[in-house]
């Protein structure tokens, strides 16, 4: 007697799906790729390595000034993240953007920014480059932005309007997108 094939009974449903226009059921998700904290630290080692080969003085970095406003950033990322996080959490939502959203995140520090875990980001990493002293890092600030805002946000935004319809067009209009 011989083995059955598992090979066989994939192509044999391949065949048989194409034939009767057999359809998998997809999930609308945002489908953002890759995650999103992965633009900044890409980002942030871009500025690396401009400042390796386009040096900026670093002056400022070793004033007073940089070395409290440091941790108030990194502070105010905390504050911003923890929250959202925890917010996430509670409600069981997925955290992962190519998953769909269970539902619609409007309560807490989601009442101040639509996006506060993109925000706290930006703050972690302001705070990040002053303790590494680059100047390439602020500099880049308005790429980050515009990189979260046309490849994560505005992709996050659409989905979430397919999804919640009216409820989320009414908390657009209520909750800024940053701050």
């Amino acid at each position: 007697m011989s083995m059955p094939n598992p090979l066989a009974a994939i192509n044999n449903y391949k065949q048989v799906s194409a034939k009767h226009k057999i359809m998998k059921p997809k999930k609308d998700s945002p489908g953002v790729y890759p995650p999103p904290p992965l633009f900044y630290v890409v980002i942030f080692f871009f500025s690396i390595l401009l400042q390796h080969y386009i040096s900026i003085s670093n002056d400022f970095f070793e004033g007073y000034v940089s070395h409290y406003l440091a941790p108030i950033l990194i502070g105010l990322g905390a504050l911003s993240i923890l929250p959202a996080l925890i917010t996430f959490f509670k409600s069981k939502n997925t955290l992962v953007t190519i998953l769909p959203a269970k539902s619609l995140q409007t309560k807490g520090i989601y009442s101040i920014s639509r996006n506060p875990m993109y925000l706290g980001l930006l703050f972690l990493y302001s705070g990040i480059g002053l303790i590494k002293g680059n100047w390439w890092t602020f500099i880049l600030i308005p790429l980050v932005i515009f990189v979260i805002n046309q490849l994560v946000i505005i992709k996050e935004e659409n989905y979430l309007e397919r999804a919640f319809g009216k409820e989320f067009l009414d908390y657009k209009c209520n909750v800024r997108r940053w701050i």
